[in-house]
């Protein structure tokens, strides 16, 4: 797994970004991903996810993550190709909104964190939760990553 993490405003510590870097990475070796994959992650401020939930969700609110999963195969004419990852997608990231749910949820900012990370990539590799079955799936394996990471309630 490749990941290209942007963080221009510096929203997230280096500590805190070498979390984030550390769980896709052990998170993809939890679901056996593709060595041969990418991903970005975006850290911005609760005015741009609200802003790009607005845009591209017509939902005018703040969230913690938005995903944006590469769902239309066009990647996979590169495949044959040695050295050109498959692009599984793009995460946005607001650490303003993900301290906020610390706070409410009694949890650390390191775990709530966690939880938003792999939630998102969960996302970008097929799984949701919108239907009962479909989070009865999801749900458990996120919490068993954060689990097998040490990121516990």
């Amino acid at each position: 797994m490749d990941l290209t993490l942007f963080d221009d405003d510096k929203l997230l510590d280096e500590a805190h970004e070498q979390l984030v870097r550390k769980l896709v990475d052990f998170a993809a070796q939890e679901l056996q991903s593709a060595d041969d994959t990418e991903m970005s992650i975006t850290i911005v401020s609760d005015d741009e996810i609200r802003r790009i939930n607005r845009e591209y969700r017509n939902t005018d609110r703040v969230t913690d993550v938005i995903s944006f999963a590469i769902e239309d195969g066009e990647d996979e004419d590169l495949s044959g190709f040695d050295g050109i990852p498959e692009n599984i997608g793009d995460l946005f990231i607001a650490p303003g909104k993900v301290r906020e749910q610390a706070q409410d949820y009694d949890h650390s900012f390191e775990r709530e964190l966690g939880y938003t990370v792999v939630h998102g990539f969960l996302h970008l590799n097929g799984y949701d939760h919108i239907q009962p079955e479909d989070e009865q799936v999801m749900i458990p394996l996120q919490e068993k990553i954060l689990s097998a990471y040490g990121l516990e309630r």
